[in-house]
């Protein structure tokens, strides 16, 4: 089964908490510590998380008494594959893909090309979702009743 790490999901979340919060014109940013009691996310795990998202420009981040975090553009427009890179870097299904080219087996393998197109697809997917849908997956108002278990997705390799 691919799975994300949990830097990636208090990622995901951390965002999805900003883009419920953002009302208004100029919406109020957050403080990380908010996001980790809302979450019960450890707090030095997540300032972590949300500096490396500042840093991708994902975040914007406020100093000050006020100060916090708020979405850096629009949820709508934040794939989950975007945090997903902005905090595990380059997703690859197998060691055979990477961002140095092929491996040592490229020659004669014959499921390079097979797990390429795998590595694609769910690259597409992840990037077809925004924190906006996350949005509405957990609003029942909002959510498709054709959605299996309620969840993002869940790949079973």
């Amino acid at each position: 089964m691919l799975r994300l790490t949990k830097k990636a999901d208090y990622g995901l979340m951390a965002l999805k908490y900003l883009a419920e919060q953002s009302t208004g014109p100029a919406p109020a940013a957050q403080s990380a510590k908010d996001i980790a009691q809302a979450y019960h996310i450890p707090p030095p795990l997540l300032a972590k998380i949300l500096q490396t998202l500042a840093r991708a420009g994902l975040l914007v981040s406020h100093a000050g008494t006020n100060g916090g975090y708020a979405l850096g553009r629009p949820a709508n427009q934040i794939s989950a594959f975007e945090v997903i890179r902005a905090i595990d870097g380059p997703l690859f299904i197998t060691s055979c893909i990477t961002i140095h080219g092929a491996c040592d087996l490229t020659s004669h393998c014959t499921i390079k090309e097979p797990l390429r197109k795998v590595n694609d697809s769910i690259k597409d997917l992840l990037s077809g979702i925004t924190i906006a849908d996350l949005i509405e997956a957990s609003d029942p108002e909002h959510q498709d009743p054709a959605a299996v278990g309620g969840g993002l997705v869940s790949i079973a390799l």
